[in-house]
Parts: structure tokens; sequence; C-alpha cells
């Protein structure tokens, strides 16, 4: 049984926090920056956050400065950011790489669950995101393009 319920992370408060917490609930996983062409979508997530979060949702967001250097503060410093700018309220992780040799082991599971196009392996951009369903299993990837609100329908589904 392979899921997202076997990983543990790190918070942006360096707490392990067991992924198992989020056992039944729809996921959507992405890696962000705050320095980014596609930084507003913060705005889209938090709305997708609050659509359907008493429905069993949850958006995990995981700052990545691997693209550019577009996210260079602290953990801290993204937090404030994150909450002056877009008033979020769904969880921030630490700061991770999702690529090569130190990327996330999250990350390396989502990326062979759900190859992007022409089956490549490797996360092209920031707000590369991950749907999961409720059993932990990855769904479906979006390229960074793939605003939140487009990926409304497919949430709903998985909610039902």
């Amino acid at each position: 049984m392979s899921n997202i319920y076997q990983f543990s992370v790190q918070n942006n408060q360096q707490e392990t926090v067991e992924l198992t917490q989020f056992t039944d609930k729809v996921v959507l996983i992405v890696n962000t920056a705050s320095n980014c062409g596609f930084t507003p979508q913060y705005q889209g997530l938090q709305s997708l956050h609050d659509s359907f979060q008493a429905k069993g949702f949850e958006v995990l967001a995981f700052p990545c400065n691997q693209f550019k250097q577009q996210e260079a503060g602290s953990n801290e410093e993204i937090q404030q950011f994150c909450d002056l700018r877009f008033n979020i309220k769904f969880p921030l992780f630490n700061k991770i790489d999702v690529n090569g040799d130190n990327a996330e082991p999250l990350f390396n599971y989502l990326k062979n669950e759900a190859p992007g196009i022409l089956g490549s392996k490797s996360i092209k951009w920031n707000f590369t995101k991950f749907l999961v369903n409720r059993q932990g299993e990855v769904v479906k990837r979006y390229a960074p393009t793939t605003k939140p609100e487009a990926i409304t329908a497919d949430i709903e589904k998985l909610l039902k």
C-alpha cells in the first residue's frame, strides 16, 4: 500500500508532522515561492481552502528556492509574507528541495506517482500541484500555469 500517509515532514516551525493526520481528506500539495510570477496563486489556494476545508480538503504548501532563488527568505519571513499578502490559513511547511539529491522524500514519491509531461519526473517550476484522494493516493499533477480555481471540479469530485 503506497500513499502519502507513509511520510512525515517538517512544518515551518521545524516540528515533525505525520501525514497520517490528513487521513480521509482530499489534499492539494504545492511547491510555492514568494517572488514568482505565479505567487498570486496563493490567493486562489486560499479560496480553495476556504471553500472546501469543511468538507475535508486541505492545502499543504512547501516553499522551495530551487527555481531562480524565488524563495530566498527564512521560514519566518515566508510565513509573514503569506500572512500579510494573502492572509493564508493553510499550513506552510519547511522550505525544501523538490528535485535533486536533497529532494524531500514526499516530493520524490509525488513525482513518481504522477510524472509530468512526456513522463518527466522532475518538477519544472514553482506552483506545481499534486491532488491526493481520501486514501492518500496521488490522483493528478497540475502544471504551474494551472490556476487553483481550474482544479475546483476535480476537488469536488473527490469530496463526494
